[in-house]
């Protein structure tokens, strides 16, 4: 009796949403085709994700609508907003400090196993690279690229998968936001087009959120 009492205790605290949930990697119903090819054994090796940067149902207490992403760069977690101030949050790669950016923007594009076109900075800053690389599980851009746009210009700064999922929950990245293969496929197929993005800079602070109007900074 009392076994079964603390199992009901605790189911009730699972569905009140007073803990965590950690979410299984994404399954292969989620995958196409080419997914399961590219994912079945990677050019790189499998990575073994801290806890706390796995996937998760969290509560979600800030005022962006479900829908909405949130990246909190300074804590390495992107949240995609869910009804019932709850949000599904991923453990990112983020900006290296002077590659950092802050910003309000816009999903303006979406596409699967995205080319990579490394700019003019990347190259000066990362050696030899040549002017594009073919979408795959080799690509910097991992599996899915999510484009942000500010009004209908591209800001050039990017959600993304990666070839280096190690590094989930450092800051080593050119600036854009990386996410292991299987949680940008996961993140992907929930965001729609037009969403709204939202970048807090360093310690989260709001008066760092500049407006989709601005377009990238300098």
């Amino acid at each position: 009796m009392a076994v079964r009492g603390i199992i009901f205790l605790l189911s009730g605290l699972l569905l009140g949403g007073c803990m965590q949930a950690t979410l299984d990697p994404v399954s292969d119903a989620s995958f196409t085709a080419r997914d399961k090819k590219l994912l079945a054994n990677p050019p790189y090796e499998k990575a073994t994700i801290p806890l706390t940067y796995q996937r998760h149902v969290v509560q979600y207490h800030r005022k962006e609508a479900p829908g909405s992403i949130l990246v909190d760069t300074a804590e390495r977690y992107l949240y995609y907003v869910l009804p019932d101030g709850r949000a599904m949050r991923y453990g990112v790669i983020v900006g290296e400090d002077a590659q950092a950016w802050s910003g309000v923007a816009r999903v303006g594009r979406k596409e699967e196993w995205p080319g990579w076109t490394p700019t003019e900075g990347e190259k000066r800053r990362l050696g030899p690279l040549p002017n594009y690389v073919e979408g795959g599980a080799h690509n910097p851009m991992g599996a899915r690229g999510i484009y942000l746009f500010s009004g209908n210009q591209d800001t050039l700064f990017r959600i993304h998968g990666t070839n280096q999922p190690q590094y989930i929950g450092q800051a080593i990245s050119s600036g854009c936001i990386r996410l292991t293969n299987e949680d940008v496929i996961d993140l992907y197929n929930r965001v729609k087009m037009g969403a709204i993005v939202v970048v807090l800079g360093p310690k989260g602070s709001e008066n760092r959120v500049a407006s989709a109007a601005t377009g990238r900074p300098d």
